[in-house]
């Protein structure tokens, strides 16, 4: 993920992320098959691409059953509410337990990737952290209240590179990006971006700007090394604006109306992650919990068992030094022959605007702070626990039938093709006919072609798909399909 920052000479400096385009597939597998539906002409060959469809998405949940029974099964085991008693229940050992939610995490990391879900490394975290959106405090967490030995043990069992460094505690996982807007006045943040200037200014006819900004803005070099500027293209990236409030133009119209700032958002991301245990007795629970449309700036939404934000000890710093500084200049002034009380009073409104700054700030980020974390509660987290684990199954199942769709539909059309010519032909495919880009899995869809037995390939590795009445025969009639028509003789 990239940052790259875009300065023209009339327009206000915007900001851009940079990332890769995902695997998931965001459109709606009834929506697809619609679509695709009305791209055949021939009445019969419509009928027989929707029997396959359905006996595609038959056959893929089969695959999937049993491996989803056995995560729901050990889920009930580890449910921060009742898998305490289910324990208990079936009187297992501690050592039992350890092997039994190692293999859950197991089932569940594989039903995260086949879902296409990615886990937030420390470079994203950072970069999608490099600027403010509506949250303007800094909040970690708690470390003592999240347990650090559960995902230890299973990272360590199972190594995975470029982990980020609290995935000990907890993991986020992340997947899809789309855009938020917020259309507001934004009063209190202008008037705080005024005094912030007025005061850069300050420091700067006081020769202070240089040492201010090497004591509370130091240059991360982290960060700068691991951010590339570019402007060439890359079909693999796509580009997402941010629009902060610090880069619109202050114009009396922006003063005093309602200004529209943009930031990218995570589409979904899942939190997981154990509580400490407490009194003694060793906490089995393990938390699962699901979000939507988070954006990026605001990441820490999502954060496990956060503390509660309160002036930081670079904040009272700057207060202090803030305070010396402004009376240091106060008296410099007053010593100084031919200076007048005007100075001394400009010296002092600066003064008490900047503390005065620093004070209405934090209770405006506080009410803000509180206000998006209820927001998160009841409109952007989706569920938890077994909601979660369900909503994932389902997608996973989603996901693999819209490959599989999608490139039979490509090899239908267009004849026999190489993995490339699937890869780009579906992608065109969903650019064109629904107006957005993924990276489409085609390694993916085309195992599934082949273990469904619908595809051929030649001695160059080029794959040719069987007519639609070959491909239903192939594949059979369902169980489902068996039970409907009971149903109907019945």
């Amino acid at each position: 993920m990239d940052v790259n920052r875009m300065i023209g000479k009339k327009t206000p400096k915007r900001e851009a992320v940079r990332v890769v385009k995902e695997s998931v597939i965001p459109i709606s597998k009834n929506r697809i098959v619609e679509e695709l539906e009305d791209l055949i002409e021939n009445e019969a060959n419509r009928s027989e691409f929707s029997k396959l469809c359905k006996r595609v998405e038959y056959v893929i949940r089969a695959w999937y059953m049993i491996q989803f029974e056995n995560m729901m099964e050990l889920y009930l085991l580890f449910d921060p509410v009742h898998g305490a008693s289910k324990i208990k229940e079936k009187k297992l050992s501690p050592e039992k337990v350890d092997e039994l939610e190692q293999k859950f995490l197991s089932y569940l990391f594989e039903v995260m990737r086949k879902s296409n879900f990615a886990i937030v490394t420390d470079e994203e975290f950072e970069i999608a952290q490099s600027g403010n959106y509506l949250l303007n405090l800094p909040i970690v967490v708690a470390e003592s209240k999240v347990d650090s030995t559960l995902l230890s043990k299973y990272f360590e069992n199972n190594p995975c590179g470029n982990l980020p460094a609290f995935s000990d505690k907890y993991l986020i996982f992340r997947r899809a990006i789309g855009i938020d807007t917020t259309t507001e006045f934004f009063y209190m943040a202008k008037l705080d971006l005024i005094i912030s200037r007025l005061w850069s200014w300050f420091l700067k006819k006081i020769k202070f700007e240089g040492i201010f900004k090497l004591i509370f803005s130091p240059k991360s070099p982290t960060r700068s090394a691991s951010l590339k500027r570019t402007e060439e293209p890359d079909e693999e990236y796509m580009t997402v604006e941010r629009i902060r409030l610090e880069s619109i133009d202050m114009s009396l119209g922006n003063l005093l109306g309602k200004v529209e700032i943009q930031e990218p958002t995570f589409d979904r991301m899942i939190v997981v992650y154990r509580k400490a245990s407490t009194n003694g007795e060793k906490d089995r629970g393990i938390c699962i919990k699901h979000f939507k449309n988070i954006p990026m700036a605001d990441m820490e939404l999502v954060l496990p068992e956060k503390k509660n934000p309160s002036l930081t000890p670079m904040d009272w710093v700057q207060f202090l030094v803030s305070v010396v500084v402004g009376l240091g200049a106060l008296f410099t002034s007053l010593e100084t022959p031919g200076n007048d009380m005007w100075v001394a009073i400009a010296i002092i409104s600066a003064l008490v605007g900047y503390c005065a700054k620093i004070y209405f700030s934090f209770q405006q980020n506080m009410e803000t702070y509180q206000n998006l974390i209820t927001q998160s509660m009841y409109d952007k987290q989706l569920d938890s626990g077994k909601g979660t684990l369900l909503h994932l199954c389902d997608d996973v199942i989603q996901q693999e039938v819209k490959e599989v769709i999608l490139s039979y539909f490509v090899l239908l059309k267009q004849g026999r093709a190489t993995k490339t010519e699937i890869d780009d032909r579906c992608e065109e495919l969903i650019k064109e006919k629904f107006g957005l880009e993924c990276n489409f899995d085609e390694e993916d869809a085309i195992q599934k072609l082949d273990k469904l037995g619908i595809v051929t390939r030649d001695e160059m590795d080029r794959r040719t798909c069987l007519s639609l009445q070959q491909a239903n025969e192939t594949i059979g009639p369902t169980t489902e399909e068996l039970v409907l028509k009971a149903k109907e003789r019945s």
